[in-house]
């Protein structure tokens, strides 16, 4: 029997990756996306040519009746679900604290945390509920550790929370046989950085990184799929590092 995996933000970067080398993998997809239905659907299309049965679930991870409508759907559509992968996750333009306003602040902990807290808490709910365990892996990012100063303080803040609701989560759920861990990539070959107005932010790090060069989503795939695979099945509570030594 197939496994459902629901992956948030799954239209486009790591999130599109990781919903493919699912599909090929052998889960059923249920692909959240926010507003691009044209990426979104080409996702699904090219899930479905690796086998998998794919429901598309729009809605934007910072309002919490979209979540509930996203789990209504998987519901019914499905009647389960046995792993998640937390992607959603934003950005915004680099800035200094000094420049931070509230309402950056609050779009940034809505998506990033508050979103990333509420869709696991239906996750589990439901895998408790099956009593079969289950898997989560939730995105974080080296910049938890690195602190992003005069670009993202904020993001790196809303990360480092990422990092300690995996661990505190992953303490409570374990006697269920559920697995939650986290992955941190580091500077990554996707759109993220021209959207935050630094698209030359990769030719300038890139050099500096250990291993010379920056990552790619498939490579954050991988090791996503790893944790949530049976060979990872002795790990739990674990944020996994995917940034070339950085």
């Amino acid at each position: 029997m197939r496994k459902i995996l629901l992956v948030t933000g799954a239209s486009a970067g790591i999130g599109a990756a990781t919903a493919l080398k699912a599909a090929a993998a052998g889960y059923d997809l249920a692909l959240n996306y926010r507003s691009n239905t044209d990426a979104a659907e080409t996702v699904a299309v090219q899930a479905r040519n690796l086998g998998a049965r794919v429901i598309l679930c729009q809605g934007d991870v910072a309002n919490p009746d979209d979540i509930t409508a996203m789990f209504a759907q998987i519901d019914a559509e499905f009647g389960r679900i046995d792993a998640l992968i937390n992607n959603a996750g934003v950005v915004d333009q680099i800035a200094r604290v000094t420049d931070l306003t509230h309402d950056r602040l609050r779009r940034m902990f809505d998506i990033n945390v508050i979103g990333t807290m509420l869709i696991a808490k239906e996750a589990v709910l439901r895998m408790q509920a099956q009593g079969s365990g289950g898997a989560i892996v939730n995105l974080s990012s080296a910049a938890a550790r690195l602190g992003s100063a005069n670009t993202f303080v904020d993001y790196a803040a809303s990360k480092a929370a990422v990092d300690i609701f995996t661990k505190g989560l992953s303490d409570e759920v374990a006697p269920d046989g559920i697995r939650v861990n986290a992955v941190r990539p580091g500077i990554i070959l996707t759109d993220i950085h021209a959207k935050a107005g630094a698209a030359d932010r990769i030719d300038a790090i890139g050099p500096n990184i250990p291993l010379q060069r920056a990552g790619t989503a498939d490579e954050v795939a991988d090791s996503i799929l790893f944790l949530l695979s049976d060979q990872a099945s002795y790990i739990t509570g674990t944020t996994l590092d995917v940034s070339g030594g950085r």
